[in-house]
């Protein structure tokens, strides 16, 4: 006999709704609805998965599709929401296109939040919360997510370290050197972050600040300079081999 075919297919549609789901219709309009209905040609009967980053990813059919919205019956939960490594990345804003990619990489290496640190030396001090957000939800939904990555309101330097939280560790990427990463990741069990400066770099003063922070440690991320979005990846990554969700 003929294998049965995989239910839903790999090739079915994914979508995050900022609703928490549940079994039962549910009516789409505005961008996911454009989405469904004119990009992907979606008619009665189609699959569709749809995830909250609260409950989990769903499986719903397509119940009936408009001019402006679609009703989708929500059929059964597929999975629930994955498990979250505490790791934060504290990023200064880069130029458009470096910011996105920076945005989307922390979402598919799993980052749980993503705060825009303004430095003296940041390019832009105002960054697109709104484009932001939405690289990290089509990151999310490309990647098979079920969480999102939390995007927190930019905030000024002296006032990040102000206000630290005295049990989460601090690791800043200083590029004067420091602690190889990878160990003082390792030698740390807990909530931390990973702080990364603007394409210019920490002025004298502000590394001075950071370094004198109590839950700072300073690391280097090796012999070469990298670009900002370049060492938010790389110490993103040592961190989740170190000490999150990669060890297994």
């Amino acid at each position: 006999m003929p294998a049965t075919p995989a239910w839903p297919p790999q090739s079915t549609p994914r979508l995050f709704v900022d609703r928490s789901l549940a079994a039962g219709p549910i009516t789409l309009d505005g961008p996911p609805a454009h989405y469904l209905a004119t990009v992907m040609r979606a008619k009665p009967g189609d699959p569709v998965k749809l995830f909250d980053d609260r409950t989990g990813e769903w499986l719903a059919t397509v119940m009936a599709a408009g001019k402006r919205d679609l009703t989708l019956d929500i059929v059964s939960l597929l999975r629930e929401r994955e498990p979250v490594p505490d790791l934060w990345l504290c990023a200064a804003p880069l130029k458009k296109g470096r910011v996105d990619w920076l945005a989307e990489k922390a979402c598919e290496l799993g980052v749980a939040r993503l705060v825009p640190v303004i430095t003296r030396r940041t390019i832009v001090d105002k960054p697109n919360a709104d484009r932001l957000r939405a690289h990290l939800i089509e990151a999310a939904e490309q990647c098979d997510r079920t969480a999102l990555t939390d995007l927190a309101d930019p905030v000024k330097l002296p006032a990040l370290l102000r206000d630290w939280p005295a049990e989460r560790a601090l690791f800043f990427a200083d590029e004067t050197g420091g602690v190889p990463a990878f160990d003082a990741m390792r030698a740390h069990a807990g909530p931390a972050a990973i702080l990364i400066g603007p394409e210019g770099g920490f002025d004298d003063e502000e590394r001075a600040l950071i370094r004198a922070h109590g839950s700072a440690t300073a690391i280097t991320l090796g012999p070469r300079i990298l670009r900002a979005d370049t060492a938010a990846a790389a110490a993103v990554s040592l961190w989740m081999a170190a000490a999150g969700d990669w060890r297994g």
